[in-house]
């Protein structure tokens, strides 16, 4: 199962964390920003930047998370450096979860889904343009939405992050309702997350099918975690959203359950006082060793 191999691969680097290539031209250094005139040439900046750095913490981090609409607004030539990103990470040993939030119904979700962690046909020829191991969904549409999804993970050894609580402030509004059975929107998606996992749950007694949940809800990632001890979560919002490690416990079991996402406190490393005098290589790789340290301290 694809979760063991990742619960496997935290394990090796002794690092439940995941690091978000987030990256856009507003982050890259002043001397990368200075040489692009084009979408072709941020394209090739951000590639660059993002091969640098998986070069560089490669035997320090079991996992990247790249989240689409960072390249997506760069066009076709984002897009390129999409899939080059994570072909690279892939090739180097990484894990890699496409944070695409993708969601719809029937067929749409099958071509969403082709593109990630399934195949098209070409002539006989399987093709899967962003080979990832995870990606992430919204499942706010409800079964039939994930299903596609589901079918392909069974098939292709993938796996996906269902959103369930997520990190930003207001997400309350609707997640934290009650409903007619007397549990919030969050805790019914939650239960409907591990019904959808059921057939993909590995070795370690944790599903392919896993959840994401916010770093800044400790109360409510608790509830989930005691009344759904077979999801492995996705964990954002550590760091620059307001995340603490001491409140990243309750996620975890005998230290597993969990990987922990850092994007701008990674990628923007080089600009923070701590790491003055160092390039964005060598500041990224302090920074996610300090967010090792820090995690780990508490799980």
């Amino acid at each position: 199962m694809i979760i063991d191999k990742l619960i496997e691969k935290i394990e090796q680097t002794k690092n439940p964390s995941v690091i978000g290539l987030d990256t856009c031209f507003d982050y890259l250094p002043k001397e990368m920003q200075e040489k692009c005139n084009s979408l072709e040439d941020v394209s090739k900046a951000i590639t660059k930047f993002n091969f640098d750095l998986i070069d560089t913490l490669k035997d320090e981090i079991p996992a990247v998370k790249v989240q689409v609409a960072y390249y997506e607004m760069y066009g076709v030539e984002g897009m390129k450096a999409f899939r080059d990103t994570i072909k690279y990470a892939r090739d180097n040993g990484l894990m890699v979860i496409a944070d695409v939030k993708r969601n719809d119904i029937g067929s749409t979700a099958s071509c969403y889904s082709r593109a990630y962690i399934g195949a098209s046909d070409i002539n006989g020829k399987k093709i899967t343009p962003f080979e990832s191991d995870f990606i992430t969904v919204n499942g706010y549409l409800g079964s039939d939405g994930i299903l596609p999804f589901v079918k392909d993970c069974e098939q292709n050894d993938k796996g996906l992050f269902v959103l369930v609580k997520t990190s930003n402030p207001t997400s309350g509004e609707l997640q934290d309702l009650n409903m007619e059975n007397g549990k919030t929107l969050y805790n019914n998606m939650a239960s409907l997350v591990d019904k959808w996992g059921q057939t993909t749950i590995g070795k370690y007694g944790y599903s392919s099918i896993g959840a994401v949940v916010g770093a800044t809800h400790k109360e409510q990632a608790l509830l989930i975690r005691k009344e759904h001890p077979h999801l492995f979560f996705l964990i954002p919002g550590y760091g620059a959203q307001g995340g603490k490690a001491e409140d990243l416990a309750v996620c975890f079991e005998n230290g597993k359950g969990g990987i922990v996402n850092s994007s701008r406190g990674i990628l923007c490393a080089y600009k923070k006082p701590e790491y003055a005098g160092l390039d964005y290589k060598q500041a990224a790789l302090k920074a996610a060793i300090n967010m090792k340290k820090d995690i780990t301290r508490f799980i």
